[in-house]
């Protein structure tokens, strides 16, 4: 029952529109247009380019380096063997074996930088490149103030293109009660 009192509402309501809506009538008619003016607007363009240019450099390749530590090690050992030969007695043995270490670690150390070269010197050449955004104004047209007579009186309307000589116009005609 109460599905029934509802489908009648929706139909009475249904009919209530459709009358109001037969009173309105809309058709479309043309008007001629009497000016046209566009509306322009400056706008900024960034028009982005890589700019890429070559640098050059002083590159110091310094010597090879022999990267193991045998030589300082065994001048060590060598020169405390040596200095520990030399002392008579257990105190200068000692003494003797610590600066014998001493001083042949430093001999093979700089033995170890005459043998490793001279360094060497170069220049090295490398492109670098960056992004760089050229921005240029530039007129642009958003729109145009249209203006058209319709039954005598002028009117003015904003569109997005150029109607042309004449303009479409929606025109409703409504009885007032």
């Amino acid at each position: 029952m109460a599905m029934k009192n509802v489908a009648g509402a929706a139909l009475g309501l249904t009919g209530i529109l459709a009358a109001n809506m037969g009173l309105a009538q809309t058709d479309y008619d043309y008007a001629p247009v009497v000016d046209v003016r566009p509306i322009v607007r400056i706008v900024e363009i960034s028009t982005p380019s890589e700019q890429c240019w070559e640098e050059e450099y002083l590159v110091d390749r310094g010597p090879r380096r022999n990267q193991s530590n045998t030589p300082a090690i065994l001048g060590t050992i060598i020169g405390g063997a040596i200095g520990n030969a030399v002392g008579h007695n257990k105190s200068n043995q000692r003494v003797g074996a610590v600066v014998g270490a001493v001083l042949g670690h430093s001999v093979a150390r700089d033995m170890m930088r005459n043998n490793s070269g001279p360094a060497v010197r170069r220049v090295e050449t490398v492109e670098r490149c960056e992004t760089v955004y050229r921005v240029q104004e530039e007129e642009r047209i958003v729109g145009y103030n249209v203006t058209y007579n319709y039954n005598g009186q002028d009117y003015t309307v904003r569109t997005d293109r150029d109607p042309g000589s004449r303009i479409r116009l929606r025109v409703s005609v409504e009885p007032v009660l």
